[in-house]
């Protein structure tokens, strides 16, 4: 018996089915089904999985779980801000678990965070059901923005220090957020020696789009760096990011690391831009 589009009722059991593409199901075993609404943009739900915990599933999709979801928190947003000398103002773009302004506000010298996020359920539901990843964010520094990133951006110049673009796959609401259109406006909201920094899909399934991000990255800034991280929740656990900048370079610009977290160490932010040459072979190809 479908319970709903996604989850289905197997010998007495629920399970969450995922799909990514016409190649690959993925299947969790749901303990129970904490919440489920329809928003004006997309069908969201958080589910209690077995072993993963509470879970945000956006459109069928597994976004963020509290067993792993600080793993890909930690490294979009640590990364970039490790590598400038002096973040004071940092723009988040989605980010509605929260995970990446939680992450962000452990830096004591950024001023601001502006997060920017088209759909408000995403955030409530975060902060209600899934502390695990959001912390129940509260920190005064965090400006919630209820609206479209992309026109947001056309309305910023000079500004940012950091910008974090936290993404879903390139699908419904986020297919804007891969545009390089987008990615020249959000420069011009940069400071000068501003940062930015995407989520650039599985290395493995998606290479087109991690190389159209690279791409897109690359003709226009003078720096655009690629790292990785394991995610066991996305799908062939290779999951890519992708940094650019005019000024600060991470492989030879780092501070000192003294942050709290539980997957970024020192150590892996100088061994996260070493990209295994299976993959390095189909980097800009």
């Amino acid at each position: 018996m479908n319970i709903s589009k996604w989850i289905t009722r197997e010998n007495g059991e629920l399970w969450l089915t995922e799909e990514d593409r016409d190649n690959l199901k993925i299947s969790y075993r749901v303990k129970e089904i904490i919440h489920e609404e329809q928003s004006p943009f997309q069908h969201i739900m958080i589910v209690d999985l077995f072993d993963f915990g509470p879970s945000l599933i956006l459109d069928g999709v597994v976004q963020t779980t509290s067993l792993d979801g600080h793993i890909y928190n930690e490294m979009i947003s640590h990364i970039p801000l490790v590598t400038h000398p002096n973040p004071k103002k940092v723009l988040i773009i989605g980010g509605g678990d929260c995970g990446a302004a939680r992450e962000a506000a452990k830096y004591k010298e950024v001023e601001r965070i502006d997060m920017v996020e088209i759909d408000e359920a995403v955030v409530r539901l975060c902060k209600q059901y899934m502390p695990e990843v959001s912390g129940n964010l509260s920190d005064p520094r965090v400006n919630f923005i209820f609206a479209d990133g992309i026109e947001y951006v056309k309305t910023k110049q000079n500004e940012y220090d950091v910008i974090i673009i936290d993404s879903s796959d390139p699908v419904g609401p986020a297919v804007g957020l891969f545009h390089q259109e987008f990615y020249a406006g959000a420069k011009k909201a940069l400071k000068q020696d501003g940062i930015i920094v995407c989520q650039s899909e599985s290395p493995l399934f998606y290479m087109q789009t991690l190389n159209n991000t690279r791409a897109s990255l690359k003709g226009i800034f003078q720096i655009t760096r690629t790292y990785l991280a394991v995610v066991p929740t996305y799908p062939g656990g290779f999951w890519s990011f992708t940094l650019a900048s005019d000024k600060h370079d991470p492989l030879t610009w780092r501070r000192e690391w003294d942050k709290e977290a539980k997957y970024v160490s020192e150590g892996i932010i100088k061994s996260c831009f070493v990209i295994p040459g299976f993959i390095l072979n189909k980097l800009d190809k």
